[in-house]
């Protein structure tokens, strides 16, 4: 679909290459650099794809699919005063109105499916890919935040674990973070855009910033044959 009606699956993929033990004067907390930014249309969900190149004395880089656990885990349950959970029906004043990220519906929770809808916090360290999307308005960029209506979701996400081990071991790479979705074009249009990451090790310390050059999707499109 084309996003008739602003709701479409995302989904991330991820390709990283590295090599172990370069030069040992790597920055222990994650380095990055910008090194691409393509559009990909196909016939089904389009792909933008950014590259980047890294470098960590570490090598704690990558998450693995068991890495669920504090501080990895995705939300943080909300509760009140006297421990019990947060539902939909009993929520406070302060409490926002039910969508997808705020709320979740039947959660497991210590090991038991809780059948109701539960008050969540996100936990940014679910994640080690950091990616916020910025349009040029007027000359000025403003950022376009996926997490708001009528979205309510994000292109943060994780990339695999570099390395096996947690002996400590100096890495360079490349991560290619693939987005697909099947709404690119009819958001985007024509507008000049900005696309920021960072990325974060798993003692929870983040990287640098860095920026794609100001781009519209017609100049960053590659067509696969």
């Amino acid at each position: 679909m084309r996003f008739k009606n602003y709701s479409g699956i995302f989904f991330l993929l991820t390709l990283v290459s590295a090599c172990v033990n370069p030069p040992e004067n790597f920055p222990s907390v994650p380095s990055i650099t910008f090194e691409s930014l393509e559009y990909i249309p196909t016939s089904g969900p389009d792909s933008l794809i950014i590259g980047l190149d890294f470098q960590d004395a570490e090598g704690d880089l990558g998450l693995a699919a068991t890495d669920i656990f504090p501080p990895f885990n995705a939300v943080e349950y909300q509760r009140d005063a006297a421990g019990n959970l947060i539902t939909y029906g009993n929520k406070p004043i302060e409490a926002p109105s039910y969508n997808p990220i705020d709320w979740v519906i039947d959660p497991i929770v210590n090991n038991q499916v809780v059948k109701d809808t539960i008050w969540v916090k996100q936990n940014p360290n679910q994640y080690n890919i950091f990616v916020r999307f910025y349009i040029k308005r007027n000359g000025q960029f403003t950022e376009f935040r996926w997490q708001d209506p009528p979205f309510y979701t994000t292109f943060n996400g994780r990339f695999p674990r570099i390395l096996n081990t947690e002996e400590g071991q100096a890495v360079e790479g490349n991560i290619r973070y693939a987005m697909l979705s099947s709404g690119w074009e009819s958001i985007f249009r024509t507008d000049t855009i900005r696309v920021d990451v960072e990325i974060q090790d798993r003692q929870l310390n983040r990287s640098n910033e860095v920026s794609s050059p100001e781009v519209t999707l017609r100049q960053i499109t590659r067509n696969i044959p």
